[in-house]
């Protein structure tokens, strides 16, 4: 790729957008102090949410969202000292965490400590608690056949309780494993991509992805994913979820 003659593989369009490394920009936030920060996807974009990696320059203590939504974060290096205010967790690499907005959870990062962050604001159900912290990793997570089909498995990182407004899953596909159809529906995806690659139909367009690539897809848009090469693809993925449409 010859990025200095203004190529990329990035693109945006109305429906979705693939962000790719060889066009990130890293900037620095007041509320993520003594970091690198790079924007994946944000309500510029269209979206409802917002997904971000964070890397730490140093040692830094990061407040709760400005915004007062729920921060979801993945952690992939380093180590990162979830508390508020009366306990606190210590999360390492494929740790990760569900922080509402009902207590004032703080991060500290280690230095080159590096997160995915996913942030949007919470949709409540009427007669239905919000729910409150929750911790896992990863590896503890069972995957489950998609549909019966054995190339294809998902762990899915949040509880199905009617009060959470969202999922974030890893869909795990083995050489040649592909999604059963197309799908369309009113949901809407942030997806990282953590190994492995393939094609991802968007829309009516056909992409190449590979680890570390991103991809923002809207309600409706079509969207297709087969795996390629000799190793699992595997992706993180986030959808709104549980809520009326109307909601």
């Amino acid at each position: 790729m010859r990025s200095s003659l203004g190529e990329t593989r990035s693109r945006i369009k109305r429906s979705h957008a693939l962000v790719c490394a060889d066009s990130h920009e890293i900037i620095g936030l007041p509320h993520w102090p003594d970091t690198d920060v790079v924007s994946y996807v944000t309500p510029g974009l269209g979206a409802g949410f917002s997904l971000f990696r964070i890397v730490a320059r140093r040692d830094t203590l990061v407040a709760p969202p400005p915004h007062g939504g729920i921060r979801f974060v993945l952690i992939r290096s380093g180590e990162v000292r979830v508390t508020d205010g009366t306990e606190t967790r210590l999360l390492r690499p494929d740790d990760y965490a569900y922080l509402p907005s009902s207590a004032p959870f703080t991060l500290g990062l280690s230095a080159d400590a590096e997160i995915l962050c996913l942030e949007h604001a919470y949709k409540p159900l009427s007669g239905c608690e919000p729910p409150g912290a929750f911790f896992g990793a990863i590896p503890a997570v069972d995957p489950v056949p998609l549909k019966g089909n054995e190339q294809l498995h998902v762990q899915k990182l949040l509880p199905e309780a009617p009060g959470f407004d969202m999922e974030v899953n890893v869909m795990t596909f083995a050489p040649g494993g592909s999604l059963p159809y197309v799908e369309t529906h009113f949901m809407e995806h942030g997806l990282v991509m953590l190994d492995g690659g393939g094609i991802y139909r968007l829309d009516d367009s056909w992409y190449p992805v590979a680890q570390g690539d991103v991809i923002w897809m809207a309600p409706f848009c079509p969207q297709w994913f087969g795996a390629l090469g000799r190793e699992d693809a595997r992706y993180l993925i986030y959808k709104n979820w549980n809520r009326d449409p109307l909601a």
